[in-house]
């Protein structure tokens, strides 16, 4: 098994996302034609960044090994409802993270920020995970983030992830899975969110485009 997408889009459905393994320099040929909503859209540009941690004392508390990292080149867009957008977007992903190093595929944590359609495929990668006994590990790095709200409660989030420095890690051998960076190593995603009654923009449906052009270096 090695470095996978969180999320991939089935060919036929177009938005119905399916959860796989898959390597960071291996093939998607038949996600290459999706096209994302928002991705010929410039991403909003500020000099401060995104904070990481959750906005209220209700959030969970994610803590992930020391070998795992992020980098969330995400600006504040300055305005409230997109900031909220792309923070809890940012401890959304961390929290999957979170729920395959504790080899959980029913974690509190990822449950929060997921939901319906979004929250069962998100199970099923999990378990995915737990069935080979192997986590994360490496750095990851978000960039190019274009967000839209609408009406105040539903949004999309559109972003790319470079995994060219992540890696799987298998628990019993402790063997670290690394893969050569190519342009799959490079991936879009597309999501759309809602703000549930706790306020909280919790992820809907997902999607993603590996080797997409728009996420190159």
């Amino acid at each position: 098994m090695t470095r996978r997408p969180r999320l991939l889009t089935t060919a036929a459905a177009g938005v119905t996302a399916v959860l796989l393994l898959a390597g960071c320099g291996g093939n998607d040929d038949t996600k290459q034609n999706n096209k994302i909503p928002g991705a010929d859209t410039a991403p909003a540009k500020s000099s401060s960044p995104t904070s990481t941690e959750p906005t209220s004392p209700d959030r969970p508390k994610i803590e992930l090994p020391s070998d795992v990292t992020y980098t969330f080149d995400w600006p504040k867009t300055g305005d409230p409802d997109k900031d909220a957008v792309l923070s809890d977007s940012e401890q959304s992903i961390k929290a999957v993270d979170l729920a395959i190093v504790n080899q959980d595929a029913l974690d509190d944590a990822y449950r929060f920020y997921y939901e319906g359609e979004a929250a069962a495929q998100t199970q099923q990668f999990i378990e995915a995970y737990v069935k080979a006994q192997a986590r994360m590990t490496g750095s990851y790095r978000y960039y190019n983030p274009v967000v839209d709200v609408s009406s105040g409660s539903t949004a999309s989030l559109v972003y790319c992830e470079d995994q060219g420095k992540a890696y799987d890690l298998y628990l019993k051998t402790k063997k670290v899975d690394k893969t050569p960076i190519t342009k799959n190593s490079y991936v879009l995603y597309s999501s759309q969110l809602k703000k549930n009654d706790k306020g909280v923009w919790v992820v809907e449906k997902l999607m993603s485009q590996r080797g997409s052009a728009k996420c190159q270096p």
